[in-house]
């Protein structure tokens, strides 16, 4: 008898001791603190790999999905949820195919050295070969698409009909590091979004010498080439008017005497009280940034991040100070949500930053925690920035020789998308409960 309680005895001391790793390893997934300090980079933001590998599930190679034909459209858009135009996704147009475009983009990212040599020589370099090997953590179920082809943007507007969409874009004749013109791409967006009743927002990158002038240019040229499109977004503001709306990425890289002389009423290139005049998104990073961002005459911050700590900006619990500061300086509050961060695929010594998903728990976190915080505008990080590990969009399980892909399972493709609708309707029931 008591050899059978000493053996009762180490089972229940196993099982505690069992309970106790998971549960550290559980917490260790969503740190708030943020592991780089000042010397990284912050537009840090375009490929993961190499997270997970205790969840990873091995399963047969992909059997690609199909974009679905528009068959009998009016019938199918009665089945959709209403769009919500008070969340927004950031949404990427930079992938490219041979079929489409002649040759893979982005798809095919290079693997990024870290900026200490040191540390570099550890880890591997090189370039993705498509179209097994991609620069991402998960697949896409449309495989390495192209951001040309006609099918998958109408698949992904299908996929997308619950937010407005945010679309990067780069001047004309301007381009990312990696990827090709965005620009002439934006006529087919505006198109495919109309089709299924969604708006577009302008997510201005930062150019090479962006300042007030050719930003004023800029702002003009949008409004005068795709401002009468019925898919163009306006934000209604708390007088009434109608004005779109512009996210600028990295806007901290230009002082706030540069942006007053674009958003003050007395700047030298105001486009205030003009045909152009529009309501200006900051990118909130550091603390200080919240008064550079008043001061500089924007009409409200937007955080970007999916890396719950890795910024103030980004890290949750501070999102309701941030939203007291910006009620009382008439600005317009947008918190940034994400369903996780991978980036190892691309930068693969960056595994600090990952952040797991947890089966959608993580997504559902972040976006509890935006409503709580009673915004104007939640956005999402991000539709389908494949590199990053942030994206909703369908994905798929995936093995190509020793690489096994990350994928939403037990869960089905569209679980993001479905999490994205439920959230997307009960922060709309909450707003209407703000303003009763």
């Amino acid at each position: 008898m008591a050899r059978f309680r000493r053996k009762s005895c180490f089972v229940l001391i196993a099982l505690a001791l069992v309970v106790f790793i998971i549960t550290a390893i559980l917490k260790s997934l969503s740190p708030e603190e943020n592991n780089f300090g000042s010397q990284f980079p912050l537009r840090l933001i375009p490929p993961p790999r190499g997270m997970d590998k205790d969840i990873k599930v091995v399963v047969k190679p992909a059997q690609m999905m199909q974009a679905e034909k528009p068959d009998n459209l009016e019938n199918k858009m009665r089945d959709f949820p209403e769009p919500n135009y008070n969340v927004h996704a950031f949404y990427y147009v930079w992938y490219g195919n041979p079929q489409f475009d002649g040759k893979y983009v982005h798809w095919d990212h290079h693997l990024l050295p870290h900026w200490d040599p040191k540390v570099a020589s550890g880890y591997p370099t090189g370039q993705h070969q498509p179209p097994d090997d991609i620069g991402a953590n998960f697949y896409p179920a449309l495989g390495p698409y192209s951001s040309r082809d006609p099918s998958v943007l109408e698949e992904h507007m299908r996929q997308l009909r619950t937010a407005a969409v945010a679309v990067s874009w780069y001047p004309r004749s301007m381009k990312d590091d990696n990827g090709e013109e965005i620009d002439n791409l934006l006529p087919l967006i505006l198109d495919a979004a109309d089709k299924y009743q969604l708006k577009v927002v302008f997510h201005i990158e930062p150019y090479k010498g962006r300042d007030d002038a050719n930003m004023r240019e800029n702002i003009k040229y949008i409004v005068e080439r795709y401002g009468n499109h019925p898919a163009f977004y306006r934000y209604k503001t708390s007088t009434g008017k109608l004005l779109p709306l512009y996210y600028i990425y990295d806007s901290y890289l230009q002082t706030s005497d540069v942006w007053e002389q674009l958003l003050k009423p007395n700047g030298i290139s105001t486009i205030r009280d003009t045909p152009y005049d529009g309501i200006f998104i900051a990118l909130l990073v550091e603390e200080k940034h919240k008064n550079d961002i008043q001061a500089a005459g924007f009409d409200g911050l937007y955080t970007y991040f999916a890396i719950n700590g890795f910024t103030y900006g980004s890290s949750h619990h501070n999102w309701r100070s941030i939203k007291t500061f910006c009620d009382h300086n008439d600005l317009v509050f947008i918190p940034s949500i994400g369903p996780g961060y991978i980036d190892t695929s691309i930068r693969p010594w960056n595994s600090q930053n990952t952040r797991n998903r947890i089966n959608g728990r993580y997504y559902e976190n972040a976006l509890n925690a935006a409503v709580a915080a009673r915004p104007q505008i939640i956005s999402i990080t991000s539709f389908n920035e494949w590199h990053e590990g942030t994206q909703i969009e369908k994905a798929i399980p995936k093995t190509w020789g020793k690489t096994v892909y990350l994928d939403y399972l037990p869960h089905k493709p569209s679980v993001y998308l479905e999490l994205t609708q439920k959230w997307a309707r009960k922060f709309s029931e909450e707003q209407k409960k703000w303003l009763e």
